[in-house]
């Protein structure tokens, strides 16, 4: 599966290849969505860090390096190219992109230590995906946070818990799913739909993609 370059944007569906370990190429603005980097050991992918609107990936080929690790659009997500001016220092951008890397790296302990309760709790806050008690009067709130999220088994390797688990959790953390949405899905499916459709359900409540904690 490739992806759509449009504007000079890159346009990716969960679960795409947005560029591979050891390759060149610019640095990368997340304007949309959620993007993983991964290191690569063998067929196994190893998450990294979660990278959110605003965040650059890929900062290290401004000191001449090729990627160090692998991207891939979490959930679907846009992404533009940052080109600095060759005229300019490019000391802004690995100022932001350090400053950057702190607050991914404190993200990713908290997606990984815990309880997988709490795990799940963080992800959904760094998505802007939190189930508040208020939302429960939004009809299809929960359920537009399930639609939203990638399939069971990226979660889990996100979160470094077992799909099962990972099902439980979200029982336990989203009230149930309402008659209007039809039956739970089968879990290759939870990755159909974009977190745009989410914005459209219910913008007036939820917190800013890319909150933190």
């Amino acid at each position: 599966m490739t992806s759509t370059v449009s504007d000079q944007a890159l346009v990716c569906a969960s679960n795409q290849s947005i560029f591979l370990a050891g390759e060149s190429g610019p640095v990368w603005r997340v304007v949309e969505g959620v993007v993983r980097l991964d290191r690569d050991s063998g067929p196994i992918r190893q998450p990294v860090q979660l990278a959110l609107p605003g965040d650059l990936i890929g900062a290290e080929t401004l000191c001449g390096q090729p990627y160090q690790l692998s991207a891939s659009a979490f959930t679907c997500c846009r992404l533009e190219p940052v080109r600095p001016d060759p005229e300019a220092a490019s000391g802004s951008l690995l100022q932001q992109a350090l400053l950057q890397q702190l607050d991914r790296s404190q993200d990713m302990a908290q997606l990984r230590t815990g309880s997988v309760l709490q795990r799940l709790t963080h992800l959904l806050r760094l998505m802007g995906l939190e189930w508040r008690p208020e939302q429960r009067a939004l009809n299809g709130g929960a359920d537009a946070i399930r639609e939203a999220l990638p399939t069971l088994r990226e979660v889990a390797q996100v979160v470094d818990a077992k799909t099962e688990t990972v099902c439980r959790a979200l029982a336990q953390l989203l009230p149930p799913r309402s008659r209007k949405s039809g039956p739970v899905r089968a879990v290759r499916d939870w990755s159909s739909a974009a977190p745009g459709r989410l914005a459209t359900a219910w913008a007036a409540n939820a917190a800013p993609l890319g909150a933190a904690a």
